[in-house]
């Protein structure tokens, strides 16, 4: 027997295997644990526990270290290309020419979307969020395209559909939330260009691709690519393991990415800028608020759950979006107080020993802001980037030997048995 951790209760000693990671990382196998104890495990937002073993992403949270694949996040935002790194993630590794012209042209050829799915958009209340449509129009593609998922072809086909179809959909809502004409991709334009091309160009005037800030989406979809099992992974996986279709499983994504704790959290910090600069610009009183532990504030965009050291996406983030707004020469406000903010966050003791660092939601919603994207649209350009991530994770649920249908358990707090009372005699 490998090694095991020895669990002693009502006098009878119960050994648990000891399993490890590639990475060294060491976990407790409990699968057996109620059925030789008669005990759960009980731990609130599941910080401790690891509901699967994975290949896709490895992430170190006490140094910062974010890996596709074993490849490091930093070497893709650099060299690689979004839709290369979707192929990473979903493949298992790096397409070679041949592989990544024929997943381009896949990505093209399924790039258009139903025309009776505008009539679904036209009917949404103009104030509804974005994130609500692309949920709900996600998971009606299942009546659009209803193939099978048994033979592995239409399954590959059905992950690329989503991962084009998704960006039209999204430009979709907004040009249609603005009362405008959609405009439909183009073959000679890569996936970021043909994004920004089809939310900005208008007839009465074209729209003048910027290669900065095609690079600068190219690097905000890769490093938001995949993050291990945040919360919409695991709703991914959870909805997912009920064998559900993969149109399904990803419009659960959507929905859980869509939490002001999640992927709302770039939103949320623009509007704490907005808040900082209406009321005058000074940090100082909203700083005050963040350390006082009897107010409900908090800062926007520092500290993460994971990451106790500096959120290596938030580095490279960081650094695009000054070279977005110097190439734009545009000043932003909004740049200077957050400037302000991480100065002081970065020396405050406060926010250094609660490890609360500026997290990568901090610099993307100035760089999508630049870009001309709408605020509210800022978490569908993040579930955009996470497709990869969450097609990659199904299908490998999907593929494991050792799949359960996901059912946690509880500790029950209610009331003991309690004999029902007649109506008439309440």
């Amino acid at each position: 027997m490998g090694e095991h951790v020895t669990l002693t209760y009502g006098g009878k000693t119960v050994e648990l295997p000891l399993v490890v990671g590639s990475e060294g990382e060491k976990a407790i196998d409990i699968s057996r644990l109620r059925r030789d104890t008669g005990l759960i495990t009980l731990d609130y937002g599941y910080a401790n526990t690891g509901s699967c073993y994975s290949a896709i992403t490895y992430m170190d949270g006490e140094n910062g270290i974010l890996r596709y694949r074993g490849i490091p996040v930093e070497e893709l935002a650099e060299h690689s290309t979004f839709i290369e790194t979707a192929y990473l993630l979903i493949n298992g590794t790096l397409p070679n020419r041949t592989q990544l012209n024929r997943f381009s042209v896949l990505l093209n050829d399924n790039s258009l979307v139903h025309e009776d799915m505008r009539s679904f958009y036209e009917k949404y209340p103009r104030a509804s969020h974005p994130m609500g449509i692309l949920s709900s129009m996600v998971n009606a593609l299942r009546s659009f395209y209803p193939e099978l998922q048994s033979v592995e072809e239409e399954i590959n086909i059905t992950m690329t559909r989503l991962l084009s179809k998704a960006r039209t959909m999204a430009a979709m809502s907004y040009k249609i939330s603005r009362g405008h004409k959609m405009v439909y991709p183009r073959s000679d334009l890569t996936y970021c260009a043909n994004f920004l091309n089809m939310m900005f160009d208008t007839p009465v005037k074209p729209y003048r691709l910027d290669s900065e800030l095609v690079e600068a989406l190219n690097v905000f979809w890769i490093l938001h690519a995949d993050h291990e099992q945040n919360c919409s992974t695991s709703a991914v996986r959870v909805v997912g393991s009920g064998r559900v279709n993969l149109y399904a499983a990803i419009s659960a994504g959507i929905a859980a990415l869509w939490g002001p704790l999640h992927g709302g959290a770039n939103q949320a910090v623009i509007e704490m800028l907005t808040d900082i600069q209406r009321s005058g610009g000074s940090i100082m009183p909203f700083i005050k608020r963040a350390k006082d532990k009897n107010d409900p504030f908090r800062l926007m965009g520092f500290g993460h759950r994971v990451y106790k050291a500096y959120d290596p996406r938030a580095k490279i983030m960081k650094e695009m979006c000054h070279r977005v707004l110097q190439n734009l020469k545009r000043h932003d406000p909004l740049l200077d107080i957050a400037m302000k903010l991480e100065e002081v966050a970065l020396q405050d003791a406060f926010f250094v020993e609660n490890n609360l660092y500026p997290n990568v939601d901090f610099y993307s919603g100035i760089v999508l802001r630049a870009m001309g994207i709408p605020t509210n649209m800022f978490t569908v350009m993040f579930a955009i980037g996470r497709l990869p991530g969450w097609i990659a994770q199904w299908k490998e649920s999907m593929d494991d030997p050792n799949w359960k249908l996901c059912r946690p358990r509880q500790i029950y707090t209610g009331p003991k048995k309690t004999d029902y009372v007649p109506l008439d005699e309440r």
